[in-house]
């Protein structure tokens, strides 16, 4: 405390003569250099989702066995994935939203800390109490508590260090997503889009927690931090300036204020521009009627100057959403070829089930097309306009209030919800867990009231019809030219993060419990039932020269409310429960660390 304390009185001066730079960086950009580590849960600012380690290779991952598990002592959906920083891994649990430091010798804890929340925030966290995993720079863990407390603790002893709460959840704000250090900075997000709560980012000093900027994702243009004649965005086929009160025109009178377009996803950066690139959620209600106009700048994607929270530009996917296509998936950053052209790229696929891949310098739109060929609530995405093509039989809106909208492709969950793809920087190639469910979606009238849902629609769910019978597939896909280049059928929507490898494997997990092993071309080369259903993210490192694959398990997430919060009705958990009701065949809660090696020789 007295070297930060120090460190303020003459800082000033300090940056007077060294710039930025004294400031600049903290050490995770260079720690997710070091395959052996993983320090980052992308794995690297890139959100990548890659390894370069090699000792478990498609040649050999069939040998794969358990090394260790690990329970977190709760049962509820486990998102996200463990940390490992030299001898230590950091594990994390959902609401109660432990944090343990784990010795990689002999698995002991060195440390636990488990944060006193009001359990009032359970009923306002809209599709489970999960948390997607913790940070860490400078001799830090950050966790965003579900009550939307951002907290530093110490990670040699797991002291606090300093608190920030960023928002309040007797309005239906709560936190879920991981925090990201990009620099010297913390950005962190909102969640409660079905609560009427207004989306921002917000970013953080790492040393004291302090407010440095806020962005919001809809409203006047101050409040948004957008500049109306320098903020660009795609339209008539070129970058052009967003205007005056971009968002304000969209809405209908104060319906901005409740808004959605939350921030609870995933955030990736490029030092070289110094942009931070994420994407919004839903606008609020779910019944469109009640909102006309484009609902700017809900479902959309920003790039943002890390140091300013300026907006360099922005582009929505789904103008005028009418099916709760969050637009949060990870962007995912990778130097590729587009239609044979080098481009630094921006490739993000969305819940409305189009893959975009865009100029992540300039904002333009380079490639547009359906990552599931069921998706059919919009023909096309016009490259010109950048708008979909929406199908009037799948308007919600033209069917109106009390109005069963039948047969929606993809459901609400979209074509991929938050489980982060892998890109491989050997192949090229962009490994994606996926949805494969449609929906029937009946809107109805509701008024606004802090703290109470405000959905204003009822859904059912049902694997996509005439197709393979199951509710996901795992696929490699090529965002040069939007194509699939192969898919592998799975039982249920595949809800976990992959990792590809150096070793030519591709590791997922399944809905099940299964953690897959696959090789480049899709073929299953090995599986372990696991305690539980994964919607973990799968991550590897490397200790005393052993690589190691660990995942975790513990059934729940949206597609599992319905065994992890004891649901039963098919309507409830927002139409999961009943699209999902034969997970209960599979798997049963859990909420465990299961670790793998292969076995000594």
């Amino acid at each position: 405390m007295s070297l930060q304390k120090k460190g303020f009185g003459w800082g000033a001066c300090l940056l007077l003569a060294a710039g930025a730079a004294w400031a600049a960086d903290s050490d995770v950009a260079q720690l997710t250099k070091d395959p052996k580590v993983w320090a980052m849960q992308a794995g690297d600012l890139n959100n990548h989702r890659y390894s370069e380690l090699k000792q478990i290779t498609s040649k050999n991952a069939r040998n794969l066995t358990v090394a260790w598990t690990f329970s977190t002592g709760v049962l509820r959906g486990h998102e996200g994935g463990p940390l490992v920083i030299g001898d230590t891994m950091y594990i994390h649990s959902p609401f109660p939203n432990k944090v343990f430091a784990i010795a990689l010798e002999d698995q002991s804890i060195r440390w636990k800390y488990e944060p006193k929340q009001d359990p009032a925030v359970i009923p306002v966290m809209c599709c489970d109490t999960v948390n997607r995993g913790v940070a860490y720079a400078n001799g830090k863990i950050f966790l965003q508590q579900a009550d939307t407390t951002l907290v530093a603790l110490d990670a040699k002893t797991g002291e606090e260090l300093w608190k920030n709460k960023v928002g309040d959840p007797k309005k239906g704000e709560t936190t879920t997503n991981t925090p990201h250090v990009f620099k010297d900075k913390i950005l962190t997000g909102i969640s409660g889009g079905e609560f009427g709560v207004r989306g921002r980012i917000t970013a953080h000093d790492i040393n004291t927690g302090k407010t440095l900027w806020t962005a919001y994702s809809t409203g006047p243009d101050q409040d948004m931090l957008v500049d109306s004649a320098k903020t660009m965005t795609w339209t008539d086929g070129k970058m052009a300036p967003i205007g005056p009160d971009s968002s304000l025109k969209t809405w209908q009178g104060d319906q901005w204020k409740l808004g959605g377009g939350t921030t609870w996803g995933w955030y990736s950066y490029d030092p070289a521009t110094n942009l931070v690139y994420y994407g919004t959620g839903n606008p609020s209600t779910w019944n469109p009627r009640q909102r006309p106009g484009d609902n700017r700048w809900s479902m959309a994607i920003f790039a943002r100057d890390l140091d300013t929270g300026m907006a360099k530009w922005v582009y929505q996917m789904t103008p005028h959403d009418e099916w709760d296509y969050d637009g949060v998936n990870e962007m995912i950053l990778a130097d590729i070829k587009v239609k044979g052209q080098p481009r630094k790229a921006l490739v993000h696929f969305d819940r409305n089930g189009f893959a975009y891949t865009m100029d992540r310098v300039s904002g333009e739109l380079l490639v547009a097309e359906k990552f599931d060929p069921v998706v059919n609530w919009a023909t096309h995405v016009d490259m010109k306009s950048g708008r979909p093509q929406v199908v009037a039989k799948y308007s919600t809106d033209k069917g109106g209030p009390d109005v069963n909208t039948k047969g929606i492709c993809p459901s609400a969950l979209g074509t991929k919800d938050q489980q982060p793809a892998s890109y491989s920087r050997k192949t090229g190639l962009f490994y994606v867990p996926t949805n494969h469910v449609c929906m029937d979606y009946e809107p109805f009238q509701i008024e606004y009231t802090a703290g109470q849902p405000y959905v204003g629609s009822t859904l059912s769910m049902y694997a996509a019809p005439n197709s393979h019978g199951g509710m996901g597939n795992f696929i490699a896909w090529d965002a040069g030219t939007g194509k699939i280049v192969w898919s592998k059928p799975e039982r249920f929507s595949v809800w976990s993060g992959a990792l590809s490898t150096a070793g030519d494997v591709v590791f997922y997990g399944t809905l099940e419990g299964y953690l897959k092993a696959v090789d480049l071309n899709g073929k299953e080369l090995w599986k372990f039932k696991t305690a539980s259903g994964i919607i973990g993210n799968v991550t590897t490192w490397e200790y005393k020269g052993k690589q190691y694959i660990g995942v975790l398990s513990g059934i729940g997430g949206w597609a599992g409310i319905g065994l992890a919060a004891g649901l039963t009705k098919g309507t409830e958990g927002l139409g999961a429960v009943g699209g999902y009701k034969d997970l209960a065949k599979y798997t049963e809660l859990g909420g465990v660390l299961t670790v793998f090696a292969l076995p000594e020789r």
